[in-house]
């Protein structure tokens, strides 16, 4: 399925999600299963994305030579940080296929509880030596940041801000400081990278599918207010109302993930990645079910869409466009052909053509797809 029009990028850890530990002990490396991994992506026909997390567990203060993976998501200890900028060249270096990377994921253990924020300085310096590091072995390498979770709040939150928000809620003012000191104190960057999700941490959206898109749209705008930077999703989640079943194989899932979609190509992204295209616990589309199961590896609703869009987007020739009067959403490609989406958990009609049914997606074709 990646092979097939599945993806255009696909993202490795450098430990963890799917890599064991690079370096378990100082200058002791073990890139097995990163081998394996990127040749998987190379098998497929991807292009490679390198996620820079995270450090092995002697960078973080435990002993050489182990590792403790209740204790991934902990940041690296500042007097490592130099260790982790050289672990990470030395894996960009290895790899000659990596394009881009994204320094760190979601600002893991960088949090300051005392102060309710997030330690911008300690990541950002850790950014630093990263992206200088990077350079140093591999100057065409993209590095991007900072890779922060942009949540959203009930208006009322006294970590909301109006100056961001909408019917889908309130931003979180915390991690828009993160992007705000990052842009202004980092020694160079080629793209931005947030992730997000629909729902509302505090509160309930209206509709976390159409007005938790908006979302996305306007976190794009923000942002192009601060910088001129490139706009990448490094992960996104796209919920279901209440009422509607979430997951892999789900079709409200599907609809909703498609209507993210919409959100970022109109908003002008550069590129979006699906968390976890295999079907997990999560209640996310994916691209299709468990294949560690019986009869798993099988299509899901979003395949067959996802595999249309990916390559029109990429060639950026995809008009976009939704219904003034239901919730249909519709991307069109220069030959006529287009993908309709049912945004909705009814059913909804269609002048001269089947109705949609509740979150129904429909491939059309020719003179079908221009009415």
């Amino acid at each position: 399925m990646l092979r097939d029009n599945g993806g255009v990028w696909q993202n490795v850890h450098l430990m963890g999600f799917g890599t064991v530990n690079p370096e378990p002990s100082d200058g002791d490396f073990d890139w097995g299963s990163l081998d394996t991994r990127m040749k998987l992506v190379e098998d497929t026909g991807g292009r490679t994305v390198l996620t820079l997390c995270c450090s092995p567990d002697w960078m973080k203060g435990g002993p050489q030579g182990q590792t403790d993976w209740s204790k991934l998501e902990r940041a690296p200890l500042p007097e490592y940080f130099d260790d982790f900028a050289k672990l990470s060249a030395e894996a960009v270096a290895r790899y000659p296929q990596i394009e881009r990377v994204l320094v760190w994921n979601e600002l893991k253990g960088f949090y300051h509880d005392d102060q309710n924020r997030w330690d911008y300085e300690g990541y950002t310096e850790l950014y630093n030596k990263v992206y200088t590091a990077v350079k140093a072995v591999r100057p065409d390498v993209q590095v991007g940041g900072p890779y922060p979770v942009m949540t959203s709040l009930a208006a009322d939150d006294h970590n909301a801000t109006s100056e961001v928000s909408g019917a889908w809620g309130a931003l979180d003012k915390r991690p828009m400081d993160v992007v705000d000191y990052w842009l202004t104190h980092n020694v160079g960057a080629d793209f931005v990278a947030v992730d997000a999700s629909t729902a509302v941490r505090s509160g309930d959206a209206t509709d976390p599918v159409t007005e938790g898109a908006e979302k996305f749209a306007a976190i794009a705008t923000w942002l192009r207010s601060k910088t001129d930077l490139p706009i990448w999703w490094a992960e996104f989640y796209s919920d279901v109302p209440p009422g509607a079943t979430g997951g892999g194989d789900s079709q409200a899932s599907a609809a909703s993930a498609l209507t993210s979609v919409a959100a970022f190509a109109r908003s002008g992204a550069s590129a979006a990645l699906l968390w976890g295209p295999q079907a997990s616990s999560l209640e996310y589309a994916a691209l299709w079910t468990d294949a560690t199961k019986d009869d798993g590896g099988q299509p899901t609703p979003l395949t067959r869409a996802w595999q249309w869009l990916v390559p029109r987007l990429a060639a950026g020739n995809v008009e976009i466009g939704s219904s003034q009067t239901s919730p249909l959403i519709g991307f069109r490609a220069p030959d006529g052909t287009a993908l309709i989406v049912n945004a909705s958990s009814t059913e909804v009609p269609v002048p001269g053509h089947d109705a949609l049914a509740p979150w129904a997606i429909a491939e059309r074709s020719g003179a079908a797809a221009g009415s």
